[in-house]
């Protein structure tokens, strides 16, 4: 796969809240940067993401939405074999939404570095 696809696939992971998906579109070393977590090692991911799922499943009336994850404005940069890609991220039904900085080549998914937004009261 070429970056841009590896980038599709994490993307649809996210979307469907598939950790295998989303490994499987990693690159060895990829690490996770959430600010509330932590730095999360490949090997840390899937254990992260079940916490995640019960944080949303406790604000979504214990179901997980469908999809998972919403991704939107989407910009990316192509610049000597590396693609970076910024997007907005939203979980249906929460208040968690912010924004992902994500780093791919051509082994996969290197990094991402998210933030969040919070709206004072919501």
């Amino acid at each position: 796969m070429n970056p841009a696809e590896y980038l599709s696939a994490y993307a649809q992971g996210w979307s469907r809240g598939d950790a295998d998906m989303i490994l499987q579109a990693t690159a060895e070393g990829y690490t996770f940067d959430d600010p509330n977590a932590g730095h999360v090692t490949r090997e840390a991911f899937s254990e992260y993401l079940v916490t995640l799922k019960e944080a949303i499943a406790a604000q979504c009336h214990g179901r997980i939405p469908e999809p998972f994850m919403e991704l939107s404005e989407v910009l990316t940069q192509e610049e000597a074999g590396v693609l970076t890609a910024s997007c907005w991220w939203a979980v249906p039904g929460t208040t968690l939404k912010g924004s992902g900085l994500i780093k791919v080549d051509a082994n996969g998914v290197r990094s991402e570095v998210i933030t969040y937004y919070a709206k004072p009261g919501g």
